[in-house]
Protein backbone atom coordinates (compact mmCIF):
# COMPACT_ATOMS: atom_id res chain seq x y z
CA UNK A 1 0.00 0.00 0.00
CA UNK A 2 2.86 2.46 0.73
CA UNK A 3 4.57 1.72 -2.67
CA UNK A 4 1.54 2.87 -4.09
CA UNK A 5 1.06 5.93 -2.13
CA UNK A 6 4.82 6.61 -3.04
CA UNK A 7 4.12 5.89 -6.90
CA UNK A 8 1.09 8.38 -6.83
CA UNK A 9 2.56 11.03 -4.99
CA UNK A 10 6.15 10.75 -7.61
CA UNK A 11 2.94 10.57 -10.57
CA UNK A 12 1.71 13.93 -9.51
CA UNK A 13 4.73 15.77 -8.73
CA UNK A 14 6.34 14.75 -12.32
CA UNK A 15 3.45 16.08 -13.62
CA UNK A 16 2.98 19.02 -12.34
CA UNK A 17 6.71 19.73 -12.71
CA UNK A 18 6.36 19.07 -16.60
CA UNK A 19 3.11 21.41 -16.46
CA UNK A 20 5.49 24.36 -15.51
CA UNK A 21 7.83 23.22 -18.22
CA UNK A 22 4.76 23.32 -20.98
CA UNK A 23 3.56 26.41 -19.60
CA UNK A 24 7.05 27.73 -20.44
CA UNK A 25 7.24 26.77 -23.63
CA UNK A 26 4.03 27.85 -24.20
CA UNK A 27 4.87 30.82 -23.31
CA UNK A 28 8.08 31.35 -25.14
CA UNK A 29 6.46 29.75 -28.18
CA UNK A 30 3.66 32.73 -27.73
CA UNK A 31 6.73 35.79 -27.61
CA UNK A 32 8.38 33.72 -30.72
CA UNK A 33 4.83 34.12 -32.79
CA UNK A 34 4.43 37.41 -31.57
CA UNK A 35 7.79 38.42 -32.91
CA UNK A 36 8.00 36.77 -36.27
CA UNK A 37 4.21 38.60 -36.73
CA UNK A 38 5.69 42.00 -35.79
CA UNK A 39 8.57 41.24 -38.39
CA UNK A 40 5.98 40.56 -41.10
CA UNK A 41 3.85 43.40 -40.52
CA UNK A 42 7.24 45.68 -40.42
CA UNK A 43 7.95 44.30 -43.73
CA UNK A 44 4.60 45.19 -45.19
CA UNK A 45 4.86 48.85 -43.53
CA UNK A 46 7.99 49.22 -45.22
CA UNK A 47 6.84 47.92 -48.73
CA UNK A 48 3.88 50.56 -48.26
CA UNK A 49 5.56 53.14 -47.13
CA UNK A 50 9.63 52.81 -47.37
CA UNK A 51 10.37 56.07 -45.52
CA UNK A 52 9.15 54.46 -42.30
CA UNK A 53 11.92 52.21 -42.14
CA UNK A 54 14.47 55.29 -41.63
CA UNK A 55 11.73 56.85 -39.21
CA UNK A 56 11.33 53.64 -36.81
CA UNK A 57 15.16 52.89 -37.25
CA UNK A 58 15.61 56.52 -35.76
CA UNK A 59 13.11 56.43 -33.60
CA UNK A 60 14.01 55.65 -29.83
CA UNK A 61 11.44 52.66 -30.04
CA UNK A 62 8.40 51.33 -32.01
CA UNK A 63 4.98 49.00 -31.11
CA UNK A 64 3.15 46.65 -33.63
CA UNK A 65 0.27 45.22 -33.19
CA UNK A 66 -2.05 42.78 -35.18
CA UNK A 67 -6.30 43.47 -34.03
CA UNK A 68 -9.15 41.79 -35.22
CA UNK A 69 -12.56 43.50 -34.87
CA UNK A 70 -15.83 43.86 -36.16
CA UNK A 71 -18.71 46.76 -36.12
CA UNK A 72 -22.59 47.39 -36.59
CA UNK A 73 -22.61 50.65 -35.28
CA UNK A 74 -20.97 49.18 -31.93
CA UNK A 75 -18.07 47.75 -32.37
CA UNK A 76 -14.71 46.38 -30.71
CA UNK A 77 -11.22 44.89 -31.78
CA UNK A 78 -8.62 43.25 -29.64
CA UNK A 79 -5.42 42.24 -29.94
CA UNK A 80 -1.55 41.26 -29.06
CA UNK A 81 1.81 43.14 -29.90
CA UNK A 82 4.86 44.10 -28.59
CA UNK A 83 6.46 47.51 -28.07
CA UNK A 84 10.19 47.61 -28.76
CA UNK A 85 13.31 50.14 -27.55
CA UNK A 86 15.64 50.25 -29.81
CA UNK A 87 18.44 51.75 -27.26
CA UNK A 88 18.14 48.71 -25.01
CA UNK A 89 16.82 46.15 -27.62
CA UNK A 90 13.84 44.99 -25.02
CA UNK A 91 10.90 43.92 -26.26
CA UNK A 92 7.48 44.06 -24.02
CA UNK A 93 4.57 41.94 -24.98
CA UNK A 94 1.51 44.27 -25.12
CA UNK A 95 -2.70 43.53 -25.38
CA UNK A 96 -4.68 45.95 -26.94
CA UNK A 97 -8.38 46.56 -26.85
CA UNK A 98 -10.72 48.98 -28.72
CA UNK A 99 -14.51 49.71 -28.76
CA UNK A 100 -16.19 52.29 -30.77
CA UNK A 101 -20.03 53.22 -31.28
CA UNK A 102 -21.37 55.09 -34.08
CA UNK A 103 -22.48 54.77 -37.95
CA UNK A 104 -19.76 51.81 -38.65
CA UNK A 105 -20.00 48.84 -40.53
CA UNK A 106 -17.11 46.66 -40.85
CA UNK A 107 -14.98 43.66 -40.07
CA UNK A 108 -11.17 43.91 -40.59
CA UNK A 109 -7.93 42.29 -39.66
CA UNK A 110 -5.40 45.05 -39.64
CA UNK A 111 -1.84 45.81 -38.30
CA UNK A 112 -0.86 48.82 -36.44
CA UNK A 113 2.39 50.96 -36.14
CA UNK A 114 3.09 53.14 -34.08
CA UNK A 115 6.47 55.08 -33.73
CA UNK A 116 7.82 57.15 -30.90
CA UNK A 117 9.18 60.18 -31.06
CA UNK A 118 11.08 60.42 -27.92
CA UNK A 119 12.20 57.96 -25.07
CA UNK A 120 10.05 59.35 -22.55
CA UNK A 121 6.83 58.70 -24.64
CA UNK A 122 7.92 55.00 -25.27
CA UNK A 123 8.45 54.39 -21.42
CA UNK A 124 5.12 56.14 -20.84
CA UNK A 125 3.16 54.13 -23.22
CA UNK A 126 4.92 50.60 -22.26
CA UNK A 127 4.52 51.49 -17.98
CA UNK A 128 1.10 52.88 -17.86
CA UNK A 129 -0.46 51.98 -21.26
CA UNK A 130 -2.17 54.25 -23.26
CA UNK A 131 -5.83 55.11 -24.02
CA UNK A 132 -7.13 57.31 -27.37
CA UNK A 133 -10.21 58.20 -29.09
CA UNK A 134 -10.83 58.94 -32.52
CA UNK A 135 -12.73 59.38 -35.78
CA UNK A 136 -13.41 58.07 -38.30
CA UNK A 137 -12.78 57.16 -42.09
CA UNK A 138 -12.56 54.37 -44.67
CA UNK A 139 -9.95 51.46 -44.71
CA UNK A 140 -10.25 48.47 -47.21
CA UNK A 141 -7.73 45.89 -47.76
CA UNK A 142 -7.09 42.39 -48.46
CA UNK A 143 -3.65 40.47 -48.39
CA UNK A 144 -1.39 43.17 -46.76
CA UNK A 145 -2.87 45.79 -49.23
CA UNK A 146 -4.25 49.03 -47.81
CA UNK A 147 -6.70 52.08 -48.46
CA UNK A 148 -6.15 53.10 -45.11
CA UNK A 149 -4.24 56.02 -44.15
CA UNK A 150 -1.90 56.92 -40.90
CA UNK A 151 -3.01 59.18 -38.43
CA UNK A 152 -2.23 60.69 -35.20
CA UNK A 153 -1.37 58.50 -32.35
CA UNK A 154 -0.73 58.99 -28.67
CA UNK A 155 1.52 62.17 -27.11
CA UNK A 156 5.08 62.18 -29.12
CA UNK A 157 3.97 59.13 -31.83
CA UNK A 158 2.88 58.53 -34.94
CA UNK A 159 -0.04 56.03 -35.88
CA UNK A 160 -0.30 53.95 -39.12
CA UNK A 161 -2.41 51.18 -39.89
CA UNK A 162 -2.43 48.99 -42.43
CA UNK A 163 -5.63 46.63 -43.35
CA UNK A 164 -4.53 43.05 -44.04
CA UNK A 165 -8.42 41.47 -44.81
CA UNK A 166 -11.39 43.32 -44.43
CA UNK A 167 -13.67 46.37 -44.88
CA UNK A 168 -14.22 49.63 -42.92
CA UNK A 169 -16.48 52.36 -43.07
CA UNK A 170 -18.04 54.88 -41.47
CA UNK A 171 -17.84 57.39 -38.95
CA UNK A 172 -17.69 56.68 -35.28
CA UNK A 173 -16.41 57.34 -31.75
CA UNK A 174 -13.54 55.13 -30.06
CA UNK A 175 -11.60 54.24 -27.08
CA UNK A 176 -8.43 52.38 -27.49
CA UNK A 177 -6.33 50.72 -24.43
CA UNK A 178 -2.91 49.52 -24.69
CA UNK A 179 -1.32 47.62 -21.57
CA UNK A 180 1.61 45.14 -20.73
CA UNK A 181 0.28 41.55 -20.73
CA UNK A 182 1.45 39.99 -18.03
CA UNK A 183 1.38 36.39 -18.92
CA UNK A 184 4.25 36.87 -21.66
CA UNK A 185 6.42 39.63 -20.06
Amino acid sequence: MKLHHILLGSMITLSLLSGGAVAADDKAAKQAEIRQVTQAALAKFYAAQPDLKAKVEKAPGYAVFTTYGLSFLVGGAGGKGLAHNNRSGKDTYMSMAQASAGAEIGLAESETLIIFASAKSLDWFVSKGWEGGGGGGMQAGASGKSAGVAGGGGPGSAYYTLTKNGLQAGVAVRGTKFWQDQDLN
